[in-house]
């Protein structure tokens, strides 16, 4: 075969590959049902949500808390959505002092309360980091959601809700990811009221508009 067959085959090998990952996730639609279900519900009672993961998933977390804190596709009120590591100089003073394995669990433990989640990723299941993250958070009171490859590594143990996408490959476990997190993403939009809450009345006021918000903010000043 030529080298343009090669890529050729390749190409098509990958993309039917992805396409038969994201049919085997239909498994997961009930549990994606149920943690936007909580995730809405803690964001209604002004919990938050905590997202961690290394290198592609540490990326994956500042994406969905991209998506929650600004938008996904509805105009809403900014979710507490939090991606950890949370900043550059947090990593590596917690990894100085602390070492490695409890950086993430620090930051867990300065922005955990009881009834906040931690989305935890980690294509093995075994990021010893993630794991001593998970152990400060069930000490905290919070819920886990584990996203994982097959096996689901040292995190089946300990999640509430485990995507355990079912490959072996991590690029391909990652594409699981992204497509289970912005369904999950769209789900929460549509699960919250749409209204603006005001945290110390827990009552709607009006329907929200972002161009409100900072109007009144401009008010105050």
């Amino acid at each position: 075969m030529s080298p343009i067959d090669l890529m050729s085959a390749r190409i098509r090998e990958y993309l039917f590959e992805s396409a038969e990952i994201l049919e085997k996730c239909l498994v997961f639609e009930n549990d994606m049902i149920e943690a936007a279900q909580l995730i809405a519900k803690t964001f209604v009672n002004d919990g938050r949500l905590l997202i961690v993961g290394n290198g592609g998933s540490c990326a994956d977390a500042q994406h969905v808390a991209g998506e929650l804190v600004s938008k996904f596709t509805k105009d809403r009120r900014a979710l507490p959505a939090i991606a950890l590591p949370s900043s550059l100089p947090t990593l590596t003073a917690a990894s100085n002092d602390y070492g490695y394995n409890l950086a993430m669990a620090r930051e867990v433990d300065a922005f955990g309360r009881t009834g906040d989640i931690l989305w935890a990723i980690s294509t093995s299941g075994n990021s010893k980091n993630v794991l001593q993250a998970i152990e400060i958070a069930k000490a905290r009171g919070m819920k886990i959601f584990g996203f994982t490859g097959e096996s689901g590594g040292e995190m089946e143990k300990s999640c509430d809700i485990l995507f355990n996408v079912p490959s072996q490959s991590t690029p391909i476990i990652q594409q699981g990811h992204h497509t289970i997190a912005h369904l999950i993403c769209e789900l929460i939009e549509n699960l919250l009221p749409d209204r603006e809450y005001l945290p110390e009345v827990k009552v709607p006021s009006k329907k929200y508009s972002f161009k409100n918000v900072l109007n009144r903010i401009k008010k105050e000043k």
